[in-house]
Parts: structure tokens; sequence; C-alpha cells
């Protein structure tokens, strides 16, 4: 059976919206990958760090 995934509310670093982000809470340590906001469409870069606790989640501009 698959784990749920987490919802973490994130502020989109281009229009400052609230966005959801859904991560799995069981994958490697640390990952990153590229997403699109559903309000701005602009790309961001979704950072996700995990330890036996707890999933964080950030997200950073493609254009750093």
């Amino acid at each position: 059976m698959q784990p749920f995934a987490e919802t973490a509310i994130q502020q989109c670093p281009y229009c400052g919206e609230e966005v959801e982000v859904d991560v799995d809470p069981i994958g490697a340590s640390a990952e990153h990958y590229i997403e699109d906001c559903p309000v701005c469409c602009r790309p961001w870069t979704v950072h996700v760090a995990r330890d036996e606790e707890a999933v964080s989640v950030s997200l950073g501009r493609e254009d750093d």
C-alpha cells in the first residue's frame, strides 16, 4: 500500500500566492524538482527534506 501524500502550504516565490504542494512522506532524505505554480504558471524548484520525524518543503525561484 502506497503512503498518502502530505500537503505543504507554501508561498509562490514569484506571485506570492499561497499554494499547496503535495509531497510523498517516504523517499530520499533530500530531493528537488521543478513544478509550475498553479496560479501564475512560473516554474519553481521544490526542495524536499525528510528525516525520521518530519518532511520539510521549500520553494525557490527557477531563475536564481
